[in-house]
């Protein structure tokens, strides 16, 4: 709980840094609270697209809930805009995860 509240002090002064919001939301994955990382991480997401990371965590935390249709489609989304970053890395760690889900 402690990292949790830094995590929110760090967020009072830059309420908007994706990095923070990511660590944010995977403190709140440990912690349980699904609701809460799943807000931040479709926040960062819907103002920065191109925030990579965040959309293997959302798709992850969508498909251990139950919702794959959702997980599906961000891991789709993440693909796409990792192919258009040119990460390639972070395109085949999305791939798989997608396939792994999906077939």
């Amino acid at each position: 709980m402690e990292r949790i509240e830094k995590l929110l002090e760090f967020l009072r002064a830059t309420p908007s840094d994706s990095f923070l919001q990511h660590a944010l939301a995977l403190e709140y994955v440990k912690a349980g609270s699904d609701t809460s990382a799943r807000a931040l991480f479709e926040e960062i997401l819907y103002r920065d697209p191109a925030y990579i990371g965040s959309y293997y965590h959302l798709a992850k935390l969508l498909e251990r809930i139950g919702d794959e249709q959702n997980a599906i489609s961000w891991y789709e989304k993440g693909m796409a805009a990792a192919k258009v970053a040119g990460d390639q890395h972070a395109f085949n760690e999305l791939q798989v995860a997608h396939e792994d889900l999906v077939y």
